[in-house]
């Protein structure tokens, strides 16, 4: 593995926390498989630091704004994020001594803005009903902040290549390994885009044969814009850090070989469901990656494919929304506890 993925499974001490982002675990569905002869397998990216998988980028980003000198001692890092990425650029300022400043859209969970503020960094709240060229619109917002600091860096995730990249060097390596190169579909719902296209041009490298499935929001642009190169009107959804309403630089479609949209109340029931009967607590982003998974795997319907997908974060930071029953019902989402009562029976 490279310097960015380390296998620390001995248990000896590391160095920093910075150390344990990587190596995560893959491990598979059981009872929201059942009936399915694929096996389908979660790459549990909770298991970072930071909570999700947007540690991995967080420190390849700063890594490579410190070797370029764009950040230096005292600097401050600036992001427009929903949230994941934030948390990930914070536990690597808390490390390094940077001050850090984040715009984050209105629709983000509280316990998402609260993690931030309990890493250090400075919160700024925009409008989520905004379009891309509004100047209130969160990358925006974030954009005017670096302007105006001095010695800022702004990750600028959606265009940054080290988003990518580090999917390349650490993400899609793990999972061929611990796989042992039998991974045949690898799904993926892209926000920046930079997890599915770094994971997917390492995994087609070693093989042209697996298929890398996107998963997308009814109401994203993306999976429309993949079919037609035109990008469709964008409208509001609530999963969150997810789709998007551009198209962002570091979202690779050359290897993306299908993209599935799955809606909202999907989403939310399958991430309920990953916690209640596979104890696995997560966002309605692993629900949706989960969901289209599943999918894949019941119409391969062979033992000898393996279908995997990646569990993003952790679903603490979503219990006053995915976990919450008066929530899913204010925001229109009662056929998710419809189903779970039709479940029980």
């Amino acid at each position: 593995m490279n310097e960015l993925s380390p296998d620390f499974s001995g248990g000896g001490p590391v160095d920093s926390v910075l150390d344990t982002i990587g190596g995560t675990p893959l491990i598979r569905l059981n009872r929201v498989s059942a009936g399915i002869r694929t096996p389908v397998f979660v790459k549990a990216e909770s298991f970072n630091p930071g909570g999700s998988v947007k540690d991995r980028i967080g420190l390849a980003m700063i890594d490579a704004a410190e070797r370029d000198g764009l950040l230096g001692p005292g600097g401050t890092i600036v992001e427009g994020t929903s949230g994941n990425t934030g948390i990930g650029l914070a536990v690597v300022a808390a490390v390094r001594g940077y001050r850090c400043i984040f715009s984050i859209p209105d629709k983000l969970s509280d316990e998402k803005i609260k993690l931030l503020r309990a890493f250090g960094a400075e919160v700024v709240i925009t409008p989520s009903n905004v379009s891309p060229d509004h100047p209130e619109y969160y990358v925006n917002v974030a954009k005017r902040i670096a302007q105006e600091t001095p010695g800022a860096y702004m990750a600028n995730q959606h265009y940054n290549q080290e988003n990518p990249e580090a999917h390349y060097l650490t993400t899609g390596p793990e999972i061929w390994e611990q796989t042992g190169g039998a991974v045949t579909h690898f799904v993926a719902s892209p926000g920046t885009g930079g997890t599915i296209s770094g994971a997917a041009r390492f995994l087609k490298e070693m093989s042209q044969e697996i298929q890398i499935v996107a998963g997308d929001p009814v109401g994203s642009i993306y999976a429309e814009y993949s079919r037609t190169g035109l990008k469709g009107e964008d409208a509001p959804y609530l999963v969150e850090g997810i789709g998007n309403d551009k198209i962002s630089s570091t979202l690779h479609f050359e290897w993306i070989d299908e993209f599935r949209t799955v809606t909202d109340v999907e989403a939310f029931s399958m991430a309920r469901r990953l916690a209640r009967e596979e104890g696995l607590l997560a966002g309605a982003s692993t629900g949706l990656n989960v969901k289209v998974a599943l999918d894949v795997a019941r119409e391969l319907d062979r033992a000898d494919s393996c279908v995997v997908t990646l569990l993003c974060d952790t679903g603490e930071r979503y219990l006053s929304k995915v976990f919450d029953e008066d929530w899913l019902r204010d925001n229109g989402l009662s056929d998710v506890l419809q189903a779970e009562a039709a479940r029980k029976g």
